[in-house]
């Protein structure tokens, strides 16, 4: 884990008020695997707490993050321009391991989507990806060409206005029987992963799950325990330092 601070080589919009934020570090990090996260400064001293946000890109020296626009964090961040200063704290969390899985399910809603790439650029080489991704609209819709590096790719909307009608989770269910993953990964709103676990109990499916969480992040780093996360056998988890991945039957959701 390292604490830099990097410059901004890019701050695009890319669909409705998602944007992808390229931070070209004076060092390399290290070793940066799918599902972990950076903590971003906003670029605002009102705004002191950094943003926690999903590793979507790492190449080299650079590193993109995309986010939506919400608060006036988010908006401050927006406003970065090329050759801007950010303070950027990583890696940060464990990210997806997949050793061991060849033929791997993915399932992802909303922002949820770009850790899932960045494991998917990790991996695609050597495993099969079969990716169900959702998106509010059509205008939400973002980085096809990144996510067209599965084996197959499966695109919803909630109102039919891209791809097929519904969302990701009864999309991959429609096809799994076809798919036979020996792993399932997932990232997206806390319904979409209730909904994901509640289909997997009931229809007894034994194969793995890990789903990576989003929950309000303080620190990053496990000490002021604002995203701690209730297991399944009654202890508490912290999202930043214990996860953001977790095995979906080990949290509740």
């Amino acid at each position: 884990m390292k604490d830099l601070t990097a410059k901004v080589k890019s701050n695009e919009k890319i669909a409705e008020n998602i944007y992808m934020l390229t931070l070209t570090l004076p060092e390399s990090a290290g070793e940066i695997h799918g599902g972990q996260f950076v903590n971003v400064s906003t670029g605002d001293s009102s705004h002191l707490l950094r943003r926690p946000l999903g590793v979507c890109i790492a190449d080299g020296k650079d590193i993109s993050v995309c986010y939506q626009v919400k608060g006036e964090g988010t908006q401050k961040l927006s406003a970065a321009e090329a050759g801007d200063k950010l303070n950027v704290l990583l890696p940060l969390g464990n990210g997806f391991d997949l050793e061991g899985y060849k033929n791997i399910a993915v399932i992802g809603g909303g922002v949820g989507v770009f850790p899932l790439i960045a494991t998917i650029r990790e991996h695609y080489r050597h495993k099969n990806f079969y990716s169900y991704i959702g998106f509010r609209n059509k205008s939400a819709v973002c980085l096809l060409n990144e996510l067209e590096k599965s084996k197959s790719l499966t695109v919803t909307t909630d109102d039919g206005s891209y791809g097929k009608k519904g969302n990701a989770v009864e999309a991959y269910f429609a096809d799994a029987e076809t798919v036979q993953a020996d792993a399932i990964i997932a990232c997206g709103p806390p319904v979409m992963l209730k909904v994901l676990k509640r289909e997997i109990e009931e229809r007894g499916i034994k194969t793995p799950c890990f789903v990576s969480l989003e929950e309000r992040m303080g620190c990053g780093v496990g000490a002021c325990l604002v995203c701690v996360c209730k297991k399944a056998d009654g202890n508490n988890a912290r999202v930043c330092k214990d996860g953001p991945v977790f095995d979906i039957n080990k949290v509740e959701l």
